[in-house]
């Protein structure tokens, strides 16, 4: 990755390109910005993006997937913000500490962890999970004891609205046991 790019890069790519002295010096300038530990950014790109807190998320936790409320709202299908990221890594997996970005760990068992889930390309070399909508929506009836049930019958309504096919919902819901008996009986009452 080169570091004339406008997307954040580390202070490895940095030094790649540069002497810690030149380093050091832009820094010190405000030319470039320190966005958390080991993360830069040119200070001219600064807010461009609008996705800096996940390439903070991708370069400490390469295996992070955006899940429940996070990756509902990043489809259109739920109206709210959510103001932490709800991110999914496997059982099992590290999840890294005092970063800057509010996050939710969700630990998801590992067999069914790539299930439904795709990537979003933040910039060259470096990329963030993203369940799809049909699992975020099985996962949000699977965790609706703590994302609430309202949250997966939105979610729902509005995949429905903007012609998602139940039976591809429920293949995916096939995997989950603990989701699919609350997500058919609802599909049943929708439909």
């Amino acid at each position: 990755m080169t570091i004339t790019e406008r997307n954040p890069f580390t202070y490895s790519d940095a030094r790649a390109q540069m002497n810690e002295r030149k380093f050091r010096a832009l820094l010190s300038a405000g030319e470039i910005l320190k966005l958390s530990r080991g993360l830069y950014q040119w200070a001219d790109a600064a807010g461009e993006g609008g996705d800096e807190e996940l390439h903070e998320i991708a370069l400490r936790a390469p295996q992070a997937t955006l899940a429940l409320s996070s990756a509902l709202s990043r489809h259109g299908l739920i109206d709210d913000i959510p103001f932490e990221y709800d991110i999914a890594i496997p059982r099992g997996a590290w999840a890294p500490r005092n970063l800057t970005a509010p996050i939710i760990w969700h630990r998801f068992d590992p067999k069914t962890f790539d299930l439904g889930r795709d990537q979003i390309e933040l910039g060259p070399g470096r990329a963030i999970g993203l369940y799809s909508a049909e699992r975020s929506i099985v996962d949000a009836f699977r965790m609706r004891d703590r994302e609430g049930e309202e949250t997966a019958i939105t979610a729902l309504k509005a995949w429905l609205r903007g012609g998602g096919q139940p039976s591809e919902l429920l293949r995916m819901a096939r995997h989950f046991p603990r989701a699919y008996p609350a997500l058919s009986r609802t599909l049943e009452i929708l439909l």
